[in-house]
């Protein structure tokens, strides 16, 4: 929009340096304890609150524990685990029809490359990144959800509205060192400060931040 102001990779940089040091203790959001566990646990994440997921996914997680669990599982007992979860029916589907692909093609561990978990039903590059962050420690990119898009765009950082357009430009204006925790300290923010009436006088960036798009402010 006309009058619109974008940060400077070094602005940028040190915009994303103080937000990580104030949210230092921000993290990704949903429980699991093994790769399977965080690939099922983010399929059923899209469109869902993360307490909502969080809530239902010890029983599953119990009940199984394997790739080839989940690839063998009945689609109606999943359903039941998962039915307070928004899409249960679809999402069961693309958590069977992935894992079956983890079991027979990769030996049941989860893929550690980017272009072989995009290939996964239910998996698209924001998913694939917080796996490849979280399982694995690989830091490929930066996952882009609702929260990085929103506050891409009024932090000055992109003018786009594409996720992946968004996570190129972030590539060049963000130091790689905050890559892995970036989307996570951009949630906090956004739901601590930054909300759609943004408290602006108790943003730790508020010298910095342009304000895109923000009519009012307290």
């Amino acid at each position: 929009m006309p009058g619109d102001k974008f940060l400077s990779p070094k602005d940028a940089t040190e915009l994303t340096s103080t937000l990580s040091k104030h949210y230092k203790d921000a993290k990704y959001y949903l429980h699991f304890k093994t790769p399977i566990d965080l690939v099922v646990a983010a399929i059923l994440s899209a469109q869902t609150r993360d307490e909502v997921v969080n809530a239902a996914t010890p029983k599953l997680f119990a009940k199984y524990k394997t790739a080839r669990d989940y690839a063998r599982a009945n689609p109606q007992e999943l359903i039941d685990y998962i039915k307070s979860i928004s899409f249960a029916g679809n999402k069961a589907r693309n958590i069977i029809n992935t894992c079956r692909i983890i079991d027979e093609k990769y030996g049941g561990k989860v893929p550690g490359k980017m272009e072989q978990l995009i290939e996964l039903p239910g998996i698209g590059r924001k998913t694939a990144n917080t796996i490849l962050i979280n399982a694995y420690e690989i830091v490929e990119g930066i996952p882009v959800d609702t929260w990085v898009i929103k506050l891409s765009y009024r932090l000055g950082l992109s003018k786009n509205t594409d996720p992946e357009k968004i996570e190129h430009d972030l590539m060049k204006m963000v130091d790689k060192k905050y890559w892995h925790n970036y989307a996570y300290v951009m949630k906090t923010h956004g739901k601590k400060i930054c909300q759609t009436i943004p408290i602006c006088s108790k943003c730790p960036v508020n010298g910095i931040c342009p304000k895109n798009g923000v009519t009012k402010q307290l």
